[in-house]
């Protein structure tokens, strides 16, 4: 089967998604701003910084071009950032390595404009690696922190990862989960789709016997497809404790 995420026009979208300006990715001042800066935002408005020890590991499953991964970086000692993309994953490399890449995004048509990623990097060591969240290493782990942003609804069997989450947190350690709840039948099968209608009341229920809910919260997100049409979305924001 074919990855849909091995695109030049995709790496484009997301490198200017977890790293573009906020005039880049939505030029006009009476558009949702709110949305901008999502990468960034799962972090920071999910985690519970009081619960990390200074020798804290992360794991960011789907962490696509690394924004999440390196803002990790700024509070965990050692950060794992894993996605099915190769081409996301080599470029997550080779700005932890450079610092910067430039890139180019689609203005309309056959036109791009250019763009340049940079990123703040913390203290932390990041690594990235490309995986399957639904066919995850065995000997993989368990973290401190999970962290994972929009991916639950683009698995072909969401409940192949959620079944491994329990071992990939440790006992008191946080699960940060960041959902639209885009059922789309070209990335995962009807068959697959958390609940009947609300995958929220779902995906309570399948995490309740190991996890409890700290924190719950709405984040909207803006991904720039040309520069007059943008997907607005609002995706849950979770952080649940590792209890059992």
């Amino acid at each position: 089967m074919n990855n849909p995420y091995e695109d030049a026009k995709l790496l484009g979208e997301y490198l200017l998604f977890h790293y573009g300006t906020d005039g880049d990715i939505m030029p006009w001042d009476f558009g949702p701003t709110s949305g901008l800066q999502f990468p960034r935002r799962t972090v920071e408005e999910l985690v519970d910084v009081s619960k990390l020890s200074k020798d804290s590991c992360a794991l960011d499953i789907g962490c696509a071009v690394g924004g999440s991964s390196f803002e990790l970086s700024k509070i965990c000692q050692r950060t794992l950032g894993i996605d099915y993309s190769k081409s996301f994953i080599d470029a997550a490399n080779n700005l932890k390595d450079q610092r910067s890449m430039p890139y180019r995004f689609l203005v309309e048509g056959r036109l791009y404009a250019d763009g340049l990623a940079q990123i703040d990097i913390g203290p932390g060591e990041v690594e990235f690696k490309v995986g399957d969240a639904c066919d995850l290493p065995n000997d993989l782990g368990s973290f401190d922190l999970v962290h994972a942003a929009n991916l639950i609804c683009r698995l072909p069997n969401p409940m192949l990862f959620l079944d491994r989450l329990p071992e990939l947190v440790k006992e008191g350690g946080q699960l940060l989960l960041a959902t639209p709840f885009t059922w789309l039948e070209e990335f995962t099968p009807s068959d697959h789709w958390l609940g009947s209608g609300d995958s929220e009341q779902k995906l309570q229920e399948l995490l309740s016997p190991h996890f409890i809910l700290d924190e719950r919260k709405d984040l909207p997100f803006v991904i720039r497809e040309h520069r007059r049409k943008f997907q607005f979305s609002v995706s849950l924001g979770t952080r649940w404790l590792r209890v059992h």
